[in-house]
């Protein structure tokens, strides 16, 4: 299961978009948030690897 949010964030002269993703941990078995900030382009094929 994963939860899509995306924040788009702007600095000086780059789009740069926040994806959080919500994975289950191996260890314990209990959900974790994994954020990452990236460019727009690269959200999709990050959001879809395990």
């Amino acid at each position: 299961m994963a939860k899509k949010t995306v924040a788009s964030l702007q600095s000086s002269s780059k789009r740069l978009t926040k994806a959080i993703k919500m994975v289950k941990s191996p260890k314990s078995g209990a959900y974790v948030f994994v954020e990452s900030v990236m460019p727009p382009e690269m959200v999709n094929e990050w959001l879809a690897k395990k």
